[in-house]
């Protein structure tokens, strides 16, 4: 049986539009996606960068994420193809480590807990897939490489692009 890698933030869970979503009740100021379009993590927002970058040490700010749409039902059908493994680079945010098990459990319950690692370098994990939205992540991992499209990336062409959870299972499934 192959191996997948799944990573979470902006894969499974809708990470930039949990950000815009703070942003938006911090300072009553709406951001439209589009214009997060082929900019940086965290670029974009009109001012107040370093209140973007607090965000995510904020109780629940992982937990409470939307769940990437069709999300659920294709992972639910590639975890009985694939040995699978949800894999988050979540050292970064220590107190994210249960609220992204909480989230896996509540949003994945078909999934067991020995199908997740959270790490702080994903240098060490090894497969034949990864479908992750940064390049970094995706450089040193030994299979085949998936971006999957986030608004920060979507101006890089270095790896096969994989734009939404239905072109996830056109190529997986």
């Amino acid at each position: 049986m192959k191996r997948l890698i799944v990573d979470m933030d902006d894969v499974m869970a809708d990470a930039t539009g949990q950000f815009l979503a703070y942003y938006e009740k911090e300072f009553g100021v709406r951001v439209d996606r589009a214009v997060l379009h082929g900019k940086g993590e965290g670029e974009g927002f009109p001012d107040n960068h370093s209140a973007i970058a607090k965000f995510p040490y904020r109780a629940n700010f992982f937990r409470t994420m939307a769940v990437n749409e069709n999300c659920q039902a294709i992972i639910e059908n590639l975890n009985r193809k694939y040995e699978l493994f949800i894999v988050s680079a979540a050292m970064e945010f220590p107190q994210s480590l249960v609220e992204k098990l909480e989230w896996l459990n509540e949003h994945f319950p078909f999934l067991s807990w020995k199908q997740f690692v959270f790490c702080g370098s994903k240098a060490v994990v090894h497969g034949d897939y990864m479908i992750d939205d940064l390049v970094r992540n995706l450089e040193r991992f030994n299979g085949e490489k998936f971006i999957y499209t986030a608004p920060h990336n979507t101006h890089l062409n270095h790896f096969e692009r994989l734009n939404n959870w239905n072109e996830v299972a056109e190529r997986l499934l």
